[in-house]
């Protein structure tokens, strides 16, 4: 067996001090309501009191918190028609009612990826920086994404960047637009086309809009479509389903002042209302050089998952895409880092228990799959899955997998693919790399390692991996150990 080593660092757990500030509104309108109004009845030293008191209890954990409060004093009126005409300091303190504290990693850190980070200046020779993002849970069990960065040495030590001191949910990007030929595919594939009922509808709002047109255009022209034949079109609920699939293809921007430690990606849409889970995040480079981030996560609204696209080129704007076609399905996505034969490849487990590879000439789409492999070692008997997109090395992609066994124990092995062709299987480790043993072993979901992602320095393979889905840790392979046993037989 290899000779695997677990880092000497400390171990990435909960944390209740990271919050982020989030919209609090409950109950219907009639409620939100009554709550302006006793705001408003307040007489004025009286807010003034009360909205010193909010600011000096919560300015200092986060970045302008004022800012905050008028966004969501802007919804609140909006949602009832009130506040015109109330003063300033009025409108801050209804902001503040309808405003709350999350915690996003109160009750876990866990299922890691790790990638080359797009800044690699003032490092020491030898020496690479990274991203590394990770799975954080809160209140209700709903997860984010967070990140960390450091610098992984030419020793292979590893040094994380100091801890941003605030966090800060990235906000939508207002004026994000779609493309129409691919939004147009999109309906058609979630069922939205003359085929399935919906062409009338379909048609009359995409006729409406130019190539490129922003969310407001979209609303308006389903808003056209409701008064031109509001029984046919309200009835069949098409429109809906189309705000819905753009509501579910949104962009991001972060702070151009935020160190990406401070940033938190937190569900926007629909799909994502109970989490955002298992980011795997992958450096792409194209066959004309160009380099995108591109990540892998499954949306989860609490009865059903949804595959979903990250895209980035600089971390301070994503955009986010859903991924389609007939093969888009289940867990377990991870995107070569490269086009084989001018193609886009994927490794997935689309039927929860054997990994398959996937070919497409467009990202977003995926029609068709071919079987890699079934679970063949005890280990893995019951299901196996990758654990982030798959290495380069001169003898092949080396991929991380997760297996299954006894007792739903979660382990971590590899495999080697063959680089041109990479249903092509060379060879595979025939027991696990790493097994959750001693206090790996205890957590929210016991008896599981996990990773999302790993990364290649200095002929090294650095491992950051979940401990039952409770906190992240990190191992060490010498790769060269690891290459001759996948292409000796395992």
């Amino acid at each position: 067996m290899t000779g695997v080593q677990t880092c000497a660092l400390p171990i990435f757990e909960a944390d209740e001090s990271r919050v982020i500030t989030r919209p609090f509104f409950p109950g219907g309108e009639t409620r939100i309501g009554a709550i302006i109004d006793r705001v408003i009845g307040l007489s004025d030293p009286k807010v003034e009191e009360i909205l010193a008191r909010v600011f000096r209890n919560f300015q200092n954990r986060h970045r302008d918190i004022r800012a905050v409060f008028e966004e969501h004093c802007e919804r609140a009126s909006e949602l009832t028609g009130k506040l015109n005409g109330v003063s300033q300091s009025r409108r801050l303190l209804v902001g503040a009612y309808f405003t709350m504290e999350y915690a996003v990693q109160a009750a876990a850190l866990f299922n890691p990826s790790i990638v080359p980070h797009i800044n690699q200046s003032g490092i020491p020779q030898g020496s690479v920086r990274f991203v590394m993002s990770l799975r954080a849970t809160g209140e209700g069990h709903i997860s984010s994404i967070v990140f960390r960065t450091g610098v992984i040495h030419a020793d292979q030590t590893l040094e994380f960047d100091q801890l941003g001191r605030l966090s800060r949910p990235a906000k939508l990007w207002p004026d994000r637009k779609f493309e129409k030929r691919i939004f147009g595919t999109k309906l058609d594939e979630i069922g939205l086309s003359a085929t399935s009922g919906g062409g009338d509808a379909v048609d009359f709002v995409m006729h409406r809009l130019p190539d490129y047109f922003t969310f407001e255009q979209l609303e308006h022209a389903v808003a056209e479509a409701n008064v031109a034949e509001p029984e046919k079109f309200q009835l069949e609920e098409t429109t809906d389903g189309i705000l819905w699939l753009a509501r579910s293809n949104y962009h991001l921007e972060l702070p151009q002042d935020a160190d990406i430690s401070e940033v938190v990606i937190f569900p926007q849409s629909e799909n994502e209302s109970m989490g955002i889970e298992d980011l795997r995040m992958v450096r792409f480079t194209d066959d004309d050089g160009s380099v995108t981030y591109f990540g892998t996560y499954t949306a989860y609204n609490g009865y059903r998952i949804l595959y979903q696209l990250i895209e980035t080129s600089d971390f301070h704007r994503l955009a986010v895409h859903t991924l389609n076609g007939a093969r888009a399905q289940n867990k377990g996505m991870a995107l070569f880092p490269r086009r084989i034969d001018g193609h886009y490849v994927m490794c997935s487990r689309i039927d929860g228990e054997n990994l398959y590879i996937m070919y497409s000439d467009f990202i977003h789409f995926w029609e068709t799959a071919e079987l890699l492999e079934t679970p063949r070692n005890p280990w893995e008997f019951v299901q196996i899955g990758n654990c982030g997109s798959p290495l380069e090395t001169p003898e092949g992609w080396l991929l991380l997998t997760h297996g299954v066994g006894p007792m739903r124990r979660y382990c971590i092995g590899a495999m080697l693919l063959d680089l041109d062709d990479p249903t092509r299987l060379i060879g595979q480790t025939r027991e696990p790399l790493l097994v959750p043993i001693g206090d790996e072993r205890v957590g929210y979901v016991p008896n599981v390692v996990y990773s999302c992602g790993g990364m290649l320095h200095n002929e090294m393979l650095v491992i950051p991996y979940a401990m039952s889905d409770i906190s992240t840790s990190f191992a060490t392979v010498p790769l060269a150990e690891l290459l001759d046993l996948l292409t000796s037989g395992g």
